[in-house]
């Protein structure tokens, strides 16, 4: 709530146009906050600094606070390629109804509902998130959500273009299933002009998508039919479904494919829980987890259970190429 409170106070925008530091006082003076507040945003500092969401410096009796590379993607009205804003995904994650949604969780394990299984906040709000249903229960959280979910998939795809540049070569054609406005297929043509990208995606997200001429757009079901395509991306969309889901999408994946021989393979950027990458990022993992569980009929999942997925999907064989950050970048072959 301290976070939410400085997103929505504007704090790592407004320490970014103070010159990248602050004072207390100079944050209380820039975002108009009456001077009887100072003493209480000094503690809100002290604990989001202790979190590590900001850093700070001491001299003497003066503690003025800086951004750190977290704070930095909460900054807004920044252009640059590794920099995709994620004020909206912590303000979907910590909204009235993820937290009511969270709150029913015992009420919600007592229940014997009947398969498939309602997410808790489904069960409780009567409708399922990122559905076309959701703006009916507030379209305010609609937007957010989807909002917010577009900027933490495109969290660090630079980054991604820079780690597994391999990843692409020999490609000629890839398809993003749910390549929303096409940012991600923009970045992977820029890295590698020869590729053909097209992004596949709901009509009511292909329409709004800009036709820059870079990447081709289609309106469609990725569990109906995917474009045929020499490689396809799922990037972040596996965790929002149900193993019987993702093996439905998945086999759409491998029809649109060819061999493994001609370069044919899905790949697939997800997290894969596992403790290797120590305690704090497997707890990072696991709270991911429990915020699919809460919020969709999704989960994350380990190396163990992507195995099984991709078996019962009919693919061959699979090969997590690199770890970045708590996600995994997987190629699966057919």
């Amino acid at each position: 709530m301290a976070l939410k409170c400085a997103v929505e106070l504007g704090i790592p925008t407004a320490i970014h146009n103070l010159g990248g530091t602050s004072s207390v006082e100079d944050l209380v003076t820039s975002l108009s906050l009456p001077q009887t507040k100072l003493p209480f945003l000094r503690r809100v500092m002290r604990l989001l600094v202790t979190s590590g969401i900001f850093a700070s410096d001491s001299s003497g009796d003066k503690e003025t606070y800086r951004l750190n590379p977290l704070s930095w993607l909460l900054v807004e009205g920044v252009d640059h390629e590794d920099h995709t804003n994620q004020k909206c995904f912590v303000l979907g994650t910590v909204s009235k109804h993820y937290v009511e949604a969270a709150l029913s969780l015992a009420d919600w394990f007592k229940k014997d509902l009947a398969p498939p299984i309602p997410s808790p906040f489904e069960e409780l709000h009567g409708v399922p998130l990122l559905d076309e249903k959701t703006p009916l229960l507030d379209s305010e959280l609609h937007n957010i959500v989807v909002e917010g979910v577009a900027a933490h998939d495109n969290l660090a795809i630079g980054t991604i273009m820079r780690e597994c540049h391999d990843l692409f070569r020999g490609l000629e054609s890839l398809t993003d299933c749910c390549g929303g406005d096409g940012t991600t297929a923009r970045a992977i043509v820029k890295a590698h002009p020869h590729i053909k990208c097209t992004v596949l995606d709901l009509p009511e997200v292909i329409k709004t998508a800009p036709a820059d001429g870079v990447v081709n757009y289609v309106a469609g079901d990725m569990f109906k039919s995917v474009p045929p395509s020499q490689a396809v991306l799922l990037k972040l969309v596996l965790h929002h479904w149900s193993d019987d889901d993702c093996v439905k999408i998945l086999e759409q994946c491998r029809k649109a494919i060819p061999s493994r021989e001609e370069g044919g393979k899905v790949i697939i950027i997800e997290i894969v829980l596992g403790p290797s990458l120590g305690p704090i990022m497997f707890e990072a993992q696991l709270l991911m987890d429990m915020l699919m569980m809460v919020n969709t009929r999704g989960r994350q999942r380990d190396e163990n259970d992507w195995r099984e997925i991709f078996m019962k999907a009919g693919f061959s064989d699979y090969k997590i190429v690199k770890k970045v950050g708590a996600r995994g970048i997987i190629e699966v072959y057919p």
